[in-house]
């Protein structure tokens, strides 16, 4: 087996000390041979500086940024990993999963990134239900409108971004991942999948995924990036749209033996609100009062 790639965590975070420490210590409790933890906080008025001042292994700074995606982008550019992973300050690495994706791109050195399954659990940790993957299929991703490929089971080598920049905070409020994710895909990045439960990705009050004024403007986002990578705007798309997100499940029958019988957004209705209490550096009057975006 070749060595193991040094894996750099970057959790962005503001006012998040309700969920940091559990993320924090999902991380450390990796035992990964190769690894370091940023977290770049917005600037935070709770107690989470108390909580990283706490970690001395930690590399951390405490700054206003410009949102999330901001300090998403100031993570990747100070870390110091052949590879980078995006950790949300809300969600946690299941037990020993560091491993088998440094094992994953040391046999697969031809990969750009890869991405794994991810499980959604509710603010007391309790499993929702848990999304299991094929494979990375730019056409899939772009013309279905569906973004299953969560960035938080995403780990990219820092070679990618040096090729392909990184979050285009400035453009998107809520949906640089998306952008992201299909850029590599019209650039024909080789990514792979790896069929492990990576994250458990955390619904609850004080986040930004169960507020539905995010996932109004997520909806909206979301067809802008869908046309500038080439999906029709007209009459065509109802039918692209339908077709592969039929073509997802018929390759996920293909490589996992099942599909998705009950879409995610129906289970995980019951966990939206129409505003949570998450805190940001971005300006959430942009979110306010619109209406539920067409879909694409």
């Amino acid at each position: 087996m070749p060595s193991l790639p040094k894996i750099s965590v970057v959790t962005p975070s503001f006012n998040s000390a309700t969920t940091l420490r559990e993320t924090i210590e999902s991380v450390r409790t990796q035992e990964y041979p190769a690894l370091e933890h940023w977290v770049v906080d917005g600037g935070s008025k709770d107690t989470t500086l108390d909580i990283l001042k706490s970690y001395p292994h930690l590399r951390w700074v405490s700054e206003k940024d410009e949102g999330h995606y901001h300090a998403m982008n100031k993570g990747v550019e100070w870390s110091t990993g052949e590879v980078v992973i995006i950790l949300n300050a809300d969600d946690c690495f299941r037990p020993g999963v560091l491993r088998k994706v440094g094992e994953a791109f040391a046999t697969h050195p031809e990969w750009d990134a890869l991405f794994g399954d991810i499980v959604y659990v509710d603010g007391a940790g309790r499993e929702i239900y848990r999304r299991e993957e094929a494979l990375y299929d730019y056409d899939v991703l772009r013309f279905s409108g569906v973004c299953y490929v969560i960035h938080q089971t995403l780990f990219v080598r820092k070679t990618l971004h040096d090729r392909l920049g990184l979050y285009r905070h400035k453009q998107f409020l809520n949906c640089c991942d998306y952008d992201f994710i299909l850029r590599m895909g019209r650039a024909g990045c080789r990514i792979g999948h790896v069929p492990e439960l990576i994250v458990n990705y955390r619904y609850h009050e004080h986040g930004q995924s169960a507020d539905l004024r995010v996932t109004r403007n997520m909806g909206r986002e979301t067809r802008a990036i869908m046309i500038e990578h080439g999906f029709p705007a007209d009459w065509r798309g109802r039918f692209y749209r339908y077709f592969y997100r039929g073509l997802r499940q018929l390759q996920k029958l293909r490589h996992r033996g099942r599909c998705d019988l009950i879409p995610g957004r129906f289970l995980l209705k019951r966990h939206m609100r129409e505003k949570t209490s998450f805190t940001s550096n971005i300006d959430m009057d942009k979110l306010s009062g619109t209406s539920a975006p067409k879909g694409p």
